[in-house]
């Protein structure tokens, strides 16, 4: 008797397997062939690997508070809210995520050290910690990223990776005579060592996909070799082997690297254009959501490829004056926070709260459409976005903006509206954030507990 077609086994991939080139390495997304579902079909779905993906984004300056807050509903309960208008961009994804309330970076304030709030604030977004005033010696602690990357570190090819919009400057003095390293960075390693990250689309894809030595990743450059066409021996291989479903699924996958890899090149092509514009001095109309949007699809492409399960995203650095002209704010939006109360600034920046969130919204939506063991790469992961600042115009450390979406594998409830309690430690979540991901810690920051969510 014939075996039906979901009977017949096949050779087993790993989930590990990359295709490789000369000068490229590029990881594959979950692959029927590599679970025990291409075995047997009464292999058990609680049998494939669920490993659970870490995301932190920032913002800066804090937001507009009463725009931000949910709308709750007269139940009362958790999940008893709509959006707000800032938060509109996520409706359709609502059920999928979870907004807490009054999370508190104590080490954001002032105390004896006095001004300096937008760089407490970037410091102590993952980190919980309290940055040592100095343009020197810089001091602060491990970020939470950094905690579950240590931990996973071999699991994956790279531990964790770091992105961003605005460069960083790690010398100087940035805001009231805190280093410029706090400002321009939101993941650090240890108490004295920042993780650079990267703003440059192809340096990032090159970090993620590109392998071989030196010479050859340049060679590879010049030329502009799409790293497809790097790994095509390798791709064609493997392709002989795997049945239609997945051969449909490495198609897709395929062009979606090849499209990002398009929209590099066009952002490349009109960056240089544009160098000679004196009247663009702030970069092409919506270059800062293409520039983002790019970032956001590479982070997608190194979850979906297990290349990491760590990643961070800043926005713009802490303090960041970004002026959002494509969307009609040509005032700097630091200058902005402190607004005085005044009608026409807080409406400006209402309009800026709501398109980094938008910005967001994208990064989830495109985490959703995408399939992994168990549901999509948004349920196996834990997004956080938010900012070190509540009110930007009185610089409030307490009841944070903050957005934490995803499932992680099932293990956090979603769809609800938070109350962590008056002045909880941000750093209690990160210590849930951390069991969740298997990579558990004593402590982080000024943490007094685990958060329940």
């Amino acid at each position: 008797m014939s075996k039906r077609p979901e009977m017949i086994e096949r050779k087993m991939l790993d989930r590990r397997t990359v295709l490789r080139g000369s000068a490229a390495m590029l990881g594959l997304p979950l692959l029927e062939a590599m679970t025990p579902m291409a075995k047997s079909a009464f292999a058990s779905a609680e049998a494939i690997q669920r490993p659970v993906r870490m995301a932190c984004i920032f913002v800066p300056n804090g937001v507009i508070m009463p725009q931000w807050k949910p709308i709750v509903g007269p139940s009362g309960q958790p999940t008893d809210w709509e959006c707000s208008e800032t938060l509109q961009p996520l409706a359709p994804l609502k059920h999928k995520l979870n907004v807490i309330s009054n999370l508190t970076h104590d080490n954001g304030r002032g105390y004896k050290d006095g001004a300096g709030d937008h760089a407490r604030c970037g410091a102590t977004f993952l980190t919980a910690a309290r940055p040592l005033k100095t343009s020197g010696n810089i001091r602060l602690g491990i970020s939470v990223d950094q905690v579950a990357a240590s931990q996973l570190a071999g699991q994956t090819r790279l531990s964790s990776i770091e992105l961003g919009i605005e460069g960083s400057r790690n010398a100087g003095s940035c805001d009231s005579g805190y280093s410029c390293a706090y400002s321009s960075n939101i993941s650090w390693r240890n108490e004295t060592q920042p993780m650079p990250k990267e703003t440059v689309p192809r340096l990032a894809f090159e970090r993620m996909f590109g392998s071989g030595d030196l010479a050859e990743r340049r060679e590879s450059n010049r030329i502009r070799k799409s790293v497809l066409d790097v790994v095509r021996g390798d791709a064609q291989r493997l392709m002989k082997q795997l049945g239609r479903t997945d051969q449909r699924k490495m198609d897709e996958y395929f062009s979606g690297v090849r499209e990002i890899e398009q929209r590099i090149e066009r952002s490349e092509q009109e960056d240089a254009a544009a160098l000679p514009d004196i009247e663009v001095p702030f970069g092409r109309v919506e270059a800062f959501r293409e520039h983002a949007r790019l970032m956001f699809d590479l982070m997608v492409l190194a979850f979906q490829t297990d290349t990491t399960r760590v990643a961070t995203m800043m926005l713009d650095n802490a303090g960041g004056n970004r002026r959002y002209t494509e969307i009609g704010v040509s005032d700097g939006h630091h200058g902005m926070s402190h607004h005085r109360d005044k009608p026409e600034l807080v409406g400006n920046l209402r309009k800026i709260d709501r398109y980094l969130v938008e910005q967001y919204a994208y990064f989830l939506e495109k985490l959703d459409a995408t399939e992994d063991a168990g549901g999509s790469l948004l349920d196996q992961s834990m997004v956080l976005y938010g900012s070190g600042i509540s009110d930007g115009n009185r610089h409030r450390h307490e009841d944070l903006p903050i957005v934490l979406a995803g499932g992680a594998s099932g293990q956090i409830e979603t769809g609800r509206y938070l109350d962590a309690g008056k002045e909880c430690p941000m750093a209690n979540l990160f210590l849930t954030m951390l069991d969740l991901m298997g990579t558990p810690a004593e402590s982080i920051g000024d943490s007094s507990g685990r958060l329940t969510i």
